[in-house]
């Protein structure tokens, strides 16, 4: 199944650096996106000031700060205990006060464009949500009709896309919701984080075909039973949250294991070792697969003392992969590299992500030589690429790292717009600069 993608213009290319040799790396990846935007919804609605100790600061997470920061929660930067990293102290929104009319910025960040609405409805404030042209078009339509649902007065000239306004007298009845989460599990996620705010609580069902992503569901119910919020599964694709508040709460943010992907996966594309410290034994986040992947991709992975360690051999095996998500992008890049067939499937929700990640990675393999083709839910790539060129990101950040990858391994990969890494790692064109070096020049 083909669907049409335009190429950006390139705005700057990149030479990903090539390693010569086995890499032999240390890799401390920044925290967890997913974990650091969801805590801070939580923490700017929590009954007392909360503490969240070295959270991710890159675009996704400051796009949310500031949007907290607009709606009038107190967001302080701290030192960290240790003196190596920040912490932030949330003081949470006064939801009796009156504020008027503000706007929200939602850049490219899915987290703050789906997140906010719905705890924008718990706010005496009219609130115009927009964001950078590529988020114009993700799609928002969930989010819209179940505000609109609740009863609130949303404007968006039906089209179920930013820019649109929502205007709340800050009290919700709730009771119950169909959500078609169909292209994210963050529609439902939203609904989840402030669900305990409505007057009769929050009853979700889902409609539609299967939610891709059910791991970050599974991490937004960790999350809120974790600061005291209650949250039943009575069936299937239902979920009922019960009335009450957030207990203020003071945590260490997990490191992000999506990110930690692309600098494990160095390891088979290269040769040699690469270590992750700070590897959580227990995690809700959908990195926590990396091991099992990549071993049958054809590395040895060990974990000790909180550090995962993945050593590559000189070869790549395909692989047939369901369900990958947000790691499809790394796992198509070691496809892309690999000796045989990698098939990935139960990813057609990636279609609605930052770009069209399926459309994306078929061109920009097929650019460099690799044979590929989109399925109805996935890609398929038959054979690797063989040659350099530019490699579009499409102002996506895992395409950007996809690129990374397949230029630890062929020579002459320019990235464009590298800089769209600083989404959710800011310092990545120099990390993955230290990574290449150890494997010589």
């Amino acid at each position: 199944m083909g669907s049409s993608i335009l190429t950006p213009e390139s705005t700057s290319d990149w030479l990903a650096p090539r390693a010569h040799g086995l890499i032999d790396a240390t890799v401390q990846v920044p925290a967890s996106k997913s974990l650091t935007n969801r805590y801070l919804v939580l923490a700017a609605l929590a009954d007392g000031p909360s503490r969240l100790r070295k959270p991710l600061r890159s675009r996704d997470s400051d796009l949310m700060i500031e949007a907290l920061r607009v709606l009038g929660a107190g967001i302080d930067e701290l030192d960290s205990d240790d003196g190596a990293g920040q912490d932030l102290l949330i003081t949470p929104i006064d939801r009796s006060a009156v504020r008027g009319e503000v706007t929200v910025d939602c850049g490219l960040a899915g987290t703050v464009m789906r997140f906010v609405p719905p705890l924008a409805a718990l706010l005496n404030a009219t609130v115009l949500f927009d964001g950078d042209p590529a988020a114009r078009v993700r799609p928002m339509a969930p989010v819209v009709t179940a505000l609109k649902d609740l009863g609130l007065h949303v404007q968006d000239e039906e089209a179920g896309l930013l820019p649109f306004t929502v205007a709340s007298t800050g009290s919700v009845a709730g009771a119950g919701l169909r959500v078609d989460s169909s292209g994210s599990s963050q529609f439902i996620s939203a609904w989840l984080l402030v669900g305990a705010f409505f007057e009769q609580g929050l009853r979700i069902e889902h409609v539609g075909n299967s939610v891709p992503s059910l791991d970050h569901i599974h991490m937004t119910i960790a999350t809120l039973r974790e600061v005291g919020v209650q949250v039943d599964e009575p069936a299937p694709n239902q979920w009922l949250v019960h009335p009450g508040s957030v207990r203020a709460f003071d945590v260490a943010v997990e490191r992000d294991l999506s990110n930690a992907g692309p600098f494990l996966a160095a390891a088979l594309a290269a040769g040699g070792t690469v270590r992750v410290p700070d590897w959580p034994a227990q995690t809700t986040q959908v990195g926590a697969r990396w091991p099992e992947i990549l071993t049958r991709m054809g590395a040895t992975t060990s974990y000790d003392d909180g550090v995962l360690t993945v050593k590559g051999h000189g070869t790549i095996k395909g692989i047939d992969l369901a369900d990958a998500s947000e790691l499809a992008p790394t796992v198509a890049a070691l496809g892309a590299l690999a000796s045989s067939e990698t098939r990935l499937t139960g990813i057609g929700h990636l279609r609605g992500h930052e770009t069209d990640r399926l459309a994306a990675l078929v061109a920009e393999i097929k650019a460099l030589g690799g044979d590929a083709e989109e399925l109805a839910d996935g890609i398929l790539i038959r054979r690797p690429v063989d040659r350099g060129g530019v490699f579009h990101s499409y102002e996506d950040h895992r395409m950007a790292t996809a690129g990374a990858i397949i230029g630890l391994a062929v020579d002459g990969v320019r990235v464009e717009d590298i800089g769209t890494t600083a989404k959710t790692m800011p310092d990545f064109p120099g990390m993955w600069q230290e990574l290449a070096a150890t494997g010589g020049a």
